[in-house]
């Protein structure tokens, strides 16, 4: 469904990063001394959200979060961002989540999130907001909510004809009636291997991963893996796009600007192709900065860089 200005709905997450830079990670056990810490707006739902508004999408995002200051400054950052927070909820019964996350210098990145208010999310949350999930081109979800409101949120996609993408990390199993209503899958090397059995270590075994889950009913899937590119798959076939050489600087919120750009370019109108190669760019240019939706690129910045890649 083209869209003259894109629409999407986002269910997921919202967590205040805690970021430390330092040369390398430490063993378990081990203490070292890092370097910068900075403090940003993260979470997989949220940055996903940033990622579609600052391209231009109007973007209603459905989340939870704690009625303390990380809340109160994620809720500013959103509508700094041009997100709009009609039906996103502070809660005085949990805190906000919250995610530590260390970066080395090759950009690698080791994260732990405690939740907080994103276990708060409901299926009655996600109803609430039927009227504007019916009229998106698309709604994302991924996993670092309730798996009952994920299960909810893709029955009304599927009612309402609204392809469902679905980011399914952290990585866990799915049951075969979720997978059943999911439009496209973007799973990255992980996930695919927790989904499937399969260990994905080239193309080769990307596909056999990617078949399998079309074989689970999935219509689409967007095999992620990382710096070496993507693979897309549907019962049309398989095609693998090598990812953009840049200087990685943080990898934190790589696969979020993929799956945020991605919708965005399937509201516009753009086949699933195209629309996954317009994201390949824009994980490309997220991974050249530090922070999650810091790193989101803008419209504009995303034409510039693929002009520049062109030439």
């Amino acid at each position: 469904m083209k869209q003259d200005v894109p629409t999407i709905a986002v269910v997921g997450s919202s967590n205040m990063d805690l970021v430390v830079k330092s040369k390398r990670i430490p063993a378990v056990g081990e203490t070292i001394l890092g370097g910068d810490f900075i403090m940003v707006p993260g979470g997989k739902g949220a940055n996903q959200a940033v990622s579609a508004a600052k391209l231009g999408a109007q973007v209603f995002f459905i989340a939870k979060l704690g009625d303390d200051i990380f809340g109160s400054q994620s809720l500013n950052n959103f509508k700094k961002e041009g997100v709009n927070t009609k039906y996103v909820i502070q809660t005085k019964q949990a805190p906000s989540g919250v995610a530590l996350i260390m970066v080395d210098e090759e950009g690698n990145n080791l994260i732990v999130v405690a939740p907080g208010a994103n276990q708060r999310l409901s299926p009655q949350d996600v109803k609430e907001a039927e009227s504007d999930i019916a009229s998106s081109g698309a709604l994302v979800a991924q996993l670092e909510v309730p798996i009952e409101t994920i299960e909810f949120a893709a029955g009304l996609a599927n009612k309402c004809k609204v392809p469902f993408i679905l980011d399914p990390a952290p990585a866990q199993k799915l049951s075969p009636q979720l997978l059943k209503m999911v439009d496209v899958l973007t799973p990255n090397e992980t996930e695919a291997q927790l989904l499937t059995d399969i260990e994905v270590k080239d193309q080769e075994s990307a596909g056999v991963a990617a078949q399998k889950l079309l074989e689970c009913g999935v219509k689409n899937i967007i095999l992620t893996m990382g710096a070496n590119g993507f693979l897309s798959a549907s019962k049309e076939g398989t095609e693998f796009v090598p990812a953009k050489k840049v200087n990685a600087a943080d990898s934190t919120a790589a696969g979020d600007a993929f799956t945020g750009s991605l919708a965005f370019g399937m509201a516009q109108g753009k086949t699933l192709t195209d629309a996954a190669l317009f994201a390949n760019n824009v994980a490309a240019i997220s991974v050249t900065k530090m922070g999650a939706q810091p790193s989101m690129p803008t419209l504009q910045e995303v034409e510039s860089f693929i002009s520049k890649m062109e030439q």
